[in-house]
């Protein structure tokens, strides 16, 4: 979406869809990236959040370690001695699947985390249309934020005041170009580290007040319906015999 990224591992069965396991990217300023929430590298990390937590709920992250340090280049997991890797299949939904679009972000970030997904690297950011093969420089660069990284250095020499509204939140926390590739290598080893989803202490719901009458069972109607009856038959004056 424009405010979040959502991957979901989603199974079958005959009463419908079970999410095996869900990450998101609101949840990464847990893991110690607070800003660019939608960007590839912020995808990245969903998708490697996404493959340790099922992987970890699986029991098969000590097999799986999947790619430890992106290079940019393309991962598949081998099969260990044990068990076959967990397998998925990429479904983008209704997203448009152009070269460097962040789903694709999200699918890097599954590999190297350790599940096997088949796939294939010509839309993956860095692939050149020409030479046909991927640029693992370029899609590294992508993966630890190098583009936001560029951008800020070039807003900081041609607009400093744009640069100033528009990386405000990066600013106010004291992230600069510099700086951007290490913080998201200390994400990647933090969710390595924790990938397990958090529950959220959220307040009991308010008991909210009820406007429409409460639903009166058989016996209850039929005493309300002879109490009425006797308060007609006693302001009629009627007196009831035996």
């Amino acid at each position: 979406t424009n405010k979040d990224i959502v991957a979901q591992i989603i199974h079958a069965s005959i009463s419908g869809d079970i999410v095996l396991a869900a990450a998101y990217a609101h949840e990464l300023p847990r893991y110690g990236l607070e800003v660019g929430l939608t960007n590839y590298a912020a995808a990245y990390c969903v998708g490697l959040l996404l493959a340790r937590r099922t992987l970890k709920q699986l029991e098969m992250d000590a097999e799986y370690e999947g790619n430890v340090e992106a290079t940019g280049e393309d991962f598949n997991v081998e099969p260990a001695e044990t068990r076959r890797p967990f397998r998925a299949l990429l479904d983008v939904g209704l997203i448009r699947t152009t070269t460097g679009n962040r789903v694709f972000g999200v699918l890097k970030g599954a590999l190297d985390g350790g599940i096997d997904i088949p796939h294939s690297d010509k839309r993956f950011a860095g692939f050149n249309k020409d030479s046909k093969q991927l640029d693992p420089e370029v899609h590294r660069k992508y993966i630890y934020g190098g583009h936001v990284a560029a951008y800020m250095r070039n807003l900081m020499e041609d607009e400093p005041e744009k640069y100033q509204s528009h990386f405000s939140e990066y600013i106010k926390r004291s992230i600069e170009p510099d700086t951007i590739e290490g913080m998201y290598k200390k994400v990647h080893a933090a969710i390595r580290a924790s990938p397990e989803a958090k529950k959220s202490k959220k307040a009991p719901p308010k008991e909210h007040k009820r406007y429409n009458l409460k639903k009166l069972s058989y016996e209850e109607r039929k005493a309300k319906l002879i109490d009425r009856l006797k308060a007609l038959n006693s302001a009629a004056g009627v007196k009831k015999y035996r």
